[in-house]
């Protein structure tokens, strides 16, 4: 691939992250931990496995996460002093100085390097993203070679992307859209095939 990217991937404290799947792990906070971790785990594994992609740094100010990280020789930054996820990608952003930079959320479980690879290539050097499969959301945003992130993440953020000027990409990339943020993303997730992680996380009942 001509372009390779660096990849910002934030990942929040475990306690504040995927509030929305506490019913999966039936409220337990030691479980649901350990699943947001292993969302994030299998997200991370699968985009540094991927051709085309020379580099992944999460951002975090959970320890627990960054050690994790580090066991898979993946750098881990402290986010920033503004709040928000959008701050985060820019600090991160900021931080690596690349020459191609890309924004990946931290809960695609069942992401595969083939169609993340198949994602990189489509966008032929554009400042680009992936909406989510609901067509409202962002999985991936992409700068251009040498250009501006300026990630708009959010409620609406594929909308808000497109009108920033980047380009969408439309794929058939089940993996690259599936976010999981419910149980029933989770539901869907595990029928394309989670990473090995999050499988092992899961309650005997959600599987």
């Amino acid at each position: 691939m001509r372009d390779e990217v660096d990849l910002v991937v934030p990942v929040k404290t475990l306690d504040r992250a995927k509030t929305r799947l506490t019913s999966a792990t039936g409220g337990d906070p030691v479980s649901h931990a350990a699943l947001a971790l292993a969302l994030a785990l299998d997200t991370v594994s699968a985009a540094v496995a991927t051709p085309g992609v020379r580099r992944v740094v999460t951002i975090t100010s959970d320890p627990a996460v960054a050690a994790e990280m580090a066991a898979l020789g993946v750098e881990s930054l402290p986010e920033p002093p503004q709040p928000g996820l959008n701050q985060a990608l820019l600090h991160g952003a900021r931080t690596l100085r690349s020459s191609r930079i890309g924004a990946l959320q931290a809960d695609l479980p069942a992401l595969r390097p083939d169609e993340l690879q198949a994602a990189l290539e489509a966008s032929t050097g554009r400042r680009a993203f992936v909406p989510d499969r609901q067509g409202t959301g962002t999985t991936l945003l992409l700068a251009a070679p040498g250009g501006e992130l300026d990630p708009r993440f959010g409620v609406g953020s594929a909308g808000l992307h497109r009108l920033s000027g980047a380009v969408a990409l439309i794929g058939a990339w089940p993996s690259l859209r599936c976010d999981v943020d419910t149980e029933e993303d989770l539901r869907l997730a595990l029928a394309l095939g989670l990473g090995t992680r999050t499988a092992n996380a899961l309650p005997a009942r959600t599987t």
